[in-house]
């Protein structure tokens, strides 16, 4: 009987895309999610592509009574992945309130509720930001450092507040995986990124202006210490992202032992914000026009991973360039101008 993986925030970007992959690799998936940055269309593709429809339940990880009427409703959920909770970088320093609010008490509700019907295993969706301005290549043994901003914060407090939680009670099972800036789209141009509102992040931002949707890319900053002066980051196609998730599910639910471990996903290299642009360019087959703003505060001048542990413990590693990741991006941005629609 195939294992039942509950997936929150499994309508999001990253969600959605490891959804069919566990799919692909014959579990039986659970999404949970409510909505509030994502849409239900996704699951419409996700039958496209695998031939299955997941369970889908629309709760909120806040409410307790939600959360538990789920797992009475699914008493086979036997791990859980987290993707759910609020992601903006800008939006967080806004609004930081609501940031703590629901990124942490959402997984404090979670962690209760998977405690009190026997479900003990999550892998948690962490992030490259709890390395703060450590020098790069970034190595899971190094020391985490203060974030720069609220949503920073709210991912190095939940990688906390999972550790204590094995300290407290051993047979908790707890993966940490820590990655960079995920790009790209399903090969089948049926699903991708599709943010509400304004992208924060620069690939969708990118696609928008190269389908017309917008006028250009704003560039922040072009005087830091790298090559071509715009800041670098590891970018990774979220293929990669989701076939890292089910290497690290499949190795975690094989250990004879509970434990916490700490995971990269990257390539390995960083990318400058112009090479993307270059890159996407040559995708779409003309060149996208940009403007340099004035750098953003709390924005470092390069981050990527060092990927060796994931490599030699869990058996994976990256297989895309950037080239791909692009021309994935825009297969999907060209295919759907306007995203996803209900």
């Amino acid at each position: 009987m195939a294992q039942t993986i509950l997936i929150t925030g499994g309508t999001g970007f990253i969600g959605s895309h490891t959804v069919v992959e566990l799919i692909e690799h014959g579990y039986d998936v659970v999404i949970a999610d409510n909505l509030s940055n994502s849409k239900l269309e996704p699951l419409n593709r996700i039958e496209r592509i695998t031939g299955t429809r997941p369970r889908f339940h629309e709760v909120d990880m806040r409410d307790r009574d939600g959360m538990n009427a789920l797992f009475e409703a699914e008493p086979g959920i036997q791990a859980v992945i987290h993707f759910a909770g609020l992601k903006a970088v800008g939006e967080s320093v806004e609004k930081p309130l609501e940031y703590y609010e629901n990124n942490i008490n959402g997984t404090l509700v979670l962690c209760e509720t998977m405690r009190a019907h026997g479900c003990k295993t999550i892998i948690f969706s962490s992030s490259a930001t709890v390395y703060g301005e450590n020098p790069v290549p970034y190595v899971e043994t190094m020391q985490k450092l203060p974030a720069s901003n609220p949503y920073g914060w709210t991912k190095w407090m939940i990688e906390e507040i999972l550790t204590d939680l094995h300290t407290a009670d051993p047979t908790w099972n707890v993966m940490l995986l820590r990655y960079f800036n995920p790009i790209g789209a399903h090969p089948s141009g049926l699903m991708g990124e599709d943010p509400r509102g304004i992208p924060n992040n620069l690939l969708p931002y990118v696609a928008q202006v190269a389908v017309g949707r917008r006028e250009c890319v704003h560039v922040f900053g072009n005087d830091y210490p790298t090559a071509d002066g715009t800041g670098e980051r590891d970018y990774i196609h979220v293929m990669d992202l989701a076939a890292g998730h089910v290497a690290a599910l499949e190795w975690m639910l094989a250990q004879p032992e509970p434990s916490v471990e700490i995971f990269n996903l990257g390539t390995g290299k960083g990318t400058s914000v112009l090479e993307i642009i270059r890159a996407f360019s040559d995708a779409c087959g003309h060149e996208i026009p940009y403007v340099i703003d004035p750098r953003r505060p709390g924005d470092l001048p390069a981050s990527w991973a060092d990927a060796t542990r994931a490599k030699e413990i869990l058996g994976w590693e990256a297989k895309y360039d950037i080239a791909q990741m692009c021309a994935d991006s825009w297969n999907w941005q060209s295919h759907n101008p306007e995203g996803y629609t209900d």
